[in-house]
């Protein structure tokens, strides 16, 4: 890096040669004599050439405002119409849904259809037409009577197969109109199933009202023309045009797809310049306007007639200037270029250093090559091969470094490199490398495509980093975590068993050496008072042996290990509904087994909590508890149809329907919960709204099935 930066000082070099080789002073002074001539060469220009200049410039400017006139006039015409077609496709869609087209007495609709006809000076007729393509209704006809097949067969097929409300292309001459109409079609959706197709025959004429106000000057030729090519407006011969085929230019342009200015000849044989602008949503109608060609450059060629009669004149003085100028701007490029490069190599110089202090891999991935180039830090992430490509980068084929990656993780950065390049999705993304021994090793791809000037993709460069030791890490903390959880499970086993073997064993002594001495006492004079006592005695005994059976349980329900979690769960739901004055209904899907005693237990524990918090704050009236064995999967639902609350509060602490102390408790326990479930790579999802009750969602990776149960 020294050597660039120490280079700053040094311009001009020792070596170089002309003015850049002087001294400060004499270049200064050059470049004043220079100027001074300059300026006297200017001067001696005959003022033809500076008036042909400026007509020149005035022609062309004229020219440009012309073309931005029709591209504004282009635009403005598509608004209109576009603007002018959607409300009547939204008239359109709202006639659909009426009441009348539920049943099979069409008369409402058919008196509803003829009023908003006459009322809209686009709708020529309204019909109404069966899926088969055969005409039930059309205004222009009394009702009932046989109208036969719709004329327009292709874009009804359209709009049937799409059944999405579309407006078509100019039609042929209708059978009951008389006229080409433009079709503008709903579909009447009545219970899932397609009923009728809504068609309302628009006039292309009223379209052709829109084009001519657009206010374009008379000697630009307007079209409006459908996806085919066919004309539905024009602002010349309309009545002759409407519905045939727009010029070969025009039709080559739609063909293309591509908006902007084209050139060509008008049907009356007229050559133009073309603005073409698409009408988006509008069934790939377009508007053209064409300006004729010689309107627009003939003053160009006029005034540029006259530039090139002053150049002629003042050629020799206009090239000595030329020359001077030349020889000034390209020394002062020289001296510019070698500062750039200069500036260049010290900012690679120090990219340099601080992708090596961050210990990075850097790379350039090139799809159409089939090319990785990277650094030597690269290849040893990825124990790659030494490349057989001599330079300052390394290079290997993309199947060589996809190669290098886990086979799960292949598929995953081949996709990653095609949205990046596809749709500028910047990647990171973690992959496992596979060394030459077998072994795998974390690492980390980050990069984007840059674009060139035209915004075409060309590579990705990006770099790779080691994470290797965060990824141990997270797997040490994960496995503590898992340690954790089972000596806390561990903890409650043991604690439940002494409460059982110890202290309930001493309970149940009790309870037998008051009941010996009852029959020691009834065997002599003993009040009714002792006895009525000794029994109390007795009761509060087994109620202390129930209680800590109670405790036992629920520090380590028994039947988890003996019975599994669905039993489990199924007499601690039956318990908690006699307790709680609840409704509780528990049901289960799918194929009901045994799962290991991390997933059973995790899984005992949240719909413990869960049901807890239902206890204490839902203020419910019924629960219910869907348990879904899937392949790999195990699924819990719990549902209540209690008061609810906003889900974002837990997370805002912004004031909700429950109390400070509530929401706190309610934090800790769907806090503890959500970490539960991560332990074996699981997920809680609450949906709740205020007075909408709440339902708690999770979801537990499992073995697939074995045997049933």
């Amino acid at each position: 890096m020294a050597s660039a930066l120490d280079r700053q000082d040094g311009l001009p070099q020792p070596g170089r040669s002309g003015i850049a080789g002087m001294p400060a002073g004499a270049r200064s002074l050059v470049r004043s004599q220079r100027l001074i001539v300059s300026h006297i060469l200017a001067a001696a220009i005959p003022v033809l050439l500076f008036g042909g200049w400026m007509a020149y410039l005035t022609a062309d400017q004229e020219r440009t405002e012309a073309r931005r006139a029709a591209q504004a006039t282009v635009a403005r015409v598509a608004e209109r119409v576009s603007e002018s077609l959607s409300k009547e496709l939204e008239v359109a869609e709202a006639l659909a849904g009426t009441t009348a087209l539920d049943g099979t007495d069409l008369e409402t609709f058919y008196e509803e259809a003829q009023r908003l006809t006459a009322a809209r000076p686009l709708w020529e007729t309204v019909s109404l037409i069966r899926p088969d393509g055969t005409q039930v209704l059309n205004i222009l006809r009394p009702l009932g009577e046989p109208l036969g097949p719709t004329p327009d067969q292709e874009s009804f097929d359209e709009i049937v197969q799409g059944a999405q409300s579309a407006i078509g292309g100019i039609g042929p001459v209708g059978p009951l109109s008389g006229k080409r109409l433009v079709s503008l079609r709903v579909p009447v959706n009545r219970n899932g199933e397609l009923r009728y197709v809504l068609t309302i025959g628009l006039v292309p004429s009223q379209i052709s009202a829109i084009l001519r106000d657009a206010g374009a000057p008379a000697s630009w030729v307007g079209v409006i023309v459908d996806a085919r090519g066919n004309v539905i407006a024009r602002t010349l011969a309309e009545n002759t045009e409407i519905g045939q085929p727009a010029s070969i230019s025009v039709r080559d342009a739609i063909r293309r797809g591509s908006e902007g200015f084209y050139g060509g000849r008008t049907l009356e044989g007229t050559e133009v310049e073309t603005v073409y602008r698409k009408m988006p949503g509008i069934g790939g109608w377009s508007v053209h306007f064409g300006i004729p060609t010689e309107a627009l450059n003939t003053p160009v060629l006029r005034s540029l007639a006259a530039l090139v009669a002053g150049g002629v004149t003042s050629l020799a003085l206009g090239g000595g200037l030329a020359l001077l100028i030349a020889r000034d701007v390209a020394q002062r490029r020289r001296e510019e270029e070698a500062r750039s490069m200069l500036a260049l190599s010290v900012s690679e110089e120090r990219g340099a250093v601080a992708v090596e202090a961050a210990d990075l891999g850097t790379l350039r991935w090139d799809p159409e090559r089939q090319e990785v180039m990277g650094s030597e830090r690269l290849r040893m992430l990825l124990d790659l091969p030494p490349s057989v490509v001599e330079g300052p980068e390394a290079v290997w084929s993309v199947g060589r470094v996809l190669a290098a990656l886990h086979p799960e993780d292949r598929v995953r950065m081949q996709d990653a490199v095609t949205r990046c390049l596809e749709a500028n999705s910047p990647i990171d993304i973690e992959v496992r490398a596979i060394r030459s021994d077998g072994r795998s090793h974390w690492v980390r791809f980050n990069g984007r495509r840059p674009m060139d000037s035209s915004g075409a993709p060309r590579v990705v460069h990006g770099v790779v980093s080691d994470i290797e030791p965060q990824k141990r890490a997270e797997a040490e903390r994960l496995r503590l975590l898992r340690s954790l959880a089972e000596a806390q499970e561990n903890e409650q086993r043991r604690i439940a068993r002494e409460l059982h073997d110890q202290v309930g064993q001493t309970v149940t002594g009790l309870s037998l050496g008051l009941k010996s001495l009852e029959r020691a006492l009834e065997s002599g004079t003993v009040t009714s008072p002792t006895r009525e006592q000794l029994r109390w005695l007795q009761g509060l005994a087994n109620e202390i042996g129930r209680d800590i059976h109670r405790a036992a349980s629920d520090l380590r329900p028994s039947a988890i290990d003996d019975l599994g979690l669905h039993k489990a769960l199924a007499a601690y739901v039956a318990e908690w509904g006699k307790v709680s004055q609840i409704d509780v209904d528990l049901q289960t899907i799918g194929h009901v087994r045994r799962l290991p005693a991390p997933i059973e237990t995790a899984t005992y524990r949240v719909v413990q909590e869960a049901l807890t918090n239902v206890l204490k704050h839902a203020e419910a009236r019924s629960v219910s508890i869907v348990l879904e064995y899937r392949a790999r999967q195990l699924r819990v639902l719990v549902e209540d149809d209690g008061r609810g609350f906003d889900p974002d509060m837990l997370a805002n602490d912004g004031a909700g329907t429950l109390t400070e102390t509530d929401e706190k408790r309610m934090h800790l326990g769907i806090t503890g919960m959500r970490e539960r479930l991560a332990l074996l790579g699981g997920t809680l999802t609450l949906e709740s709204s205020p007075g909408s009750g709440t339902t708690v969602f999770i979801q537990v990776p499992a073995p697939p099935p074995g045997p049933s149960i």
